[in-house]
């Protein structure tokens, strides 16, 4: 069974595809995938933004049962269907970071993996209004929780590419950064105020190194 533990993955606040974008992530030491252990998978699902049209808490209570085999193999479609949204953010933003590159090199390969995800799971809208209760929609699907979780997903990375906030979506350029961040400001140029500091710190030091040249 899965532990407790606290995801690695940075969480900035951002629409769930990005959030999903941003599971592979970087430090000094390299770049790391935060969805690599049935522990990191438990904990990022248990973190990340809900799922929409994901049955109501469904993954939650899912992951109070699931056993270490069903993380991992949960966890190897997260992988993929990951790589195959990054392959799209990179087309969309003209990522220039070779180090953030993603494993699906071909645009066509990552739009079938998103369908593909997507068809695994189809799910329909139930009306529940009992007496003293206000009506509301649930959402249901006949397909086991990891389908329903990966389409889930693949729902929301689809919805990004095929709105108008396509367009905002950035690669962070700050020095050995690999994430995604929507720009939400007409200022924001990073993903994160360290990146931000970071970024300034790398000018800082390039415009001394290029004056030290000049002496």
């Amino acid at each position: 069974m899965p532990t407790g533990t606290a995801t690695r993955a940075p969480l900035l606040g951002e629409p769930l595809a990005v959030e999903f974008m941003n599971t592979v992530w970087a430090e000094r030491s390299g770049v790391h995938d935060a969805l690599t252990t049935a522990d990191e998978v438990a904990a990022w699902l248990r973190a990340a933004p809900r799922i929409p049209d994901c049955a109501d808490r469904e993954p939650h209570r899912w992951l109070a049962v699931a056993s270490t085999r069903d993380l991992e193999e949960t966890g190897k479609r997260l992988r993929e269907l990951r790589d195959a949204v990054r392959r799209l953010a990179a087309t969309q933003t003209e990522d220039p970071r070779e180090h953030a590159a993603s494993a699906v090199a071909d645009l066509v390969q990552a739009i079938s993996v998103i369908n593909h995800a997507t068809a695994q799971a189809p799910h329909w809208s139930r009306l529940d209004w009992r007496d003293g209760v206000e009506p509301r929609r649930l959402v249901q699907t006949g397909s086991k929780t990891p389908a329903a979780i990966t389409a889930g997903i693949a729902e929301q990375a689809i919805h990004l590419f095929t709105s108008e906030q396509r367009h905002e979506l950035r690669a962070c350029l700050a020095p050995g950064c690999v994430l995604y961040f929507i720009k939400q400001h007409p200022r924001r140029e990073w993903c994160s105020a360290a990146c931000g500091n970071r970024a300034r710190a790398a000018r800082h030091y390039q415009r001394h190194k290029a004056g030290d040249r000049t002496r």
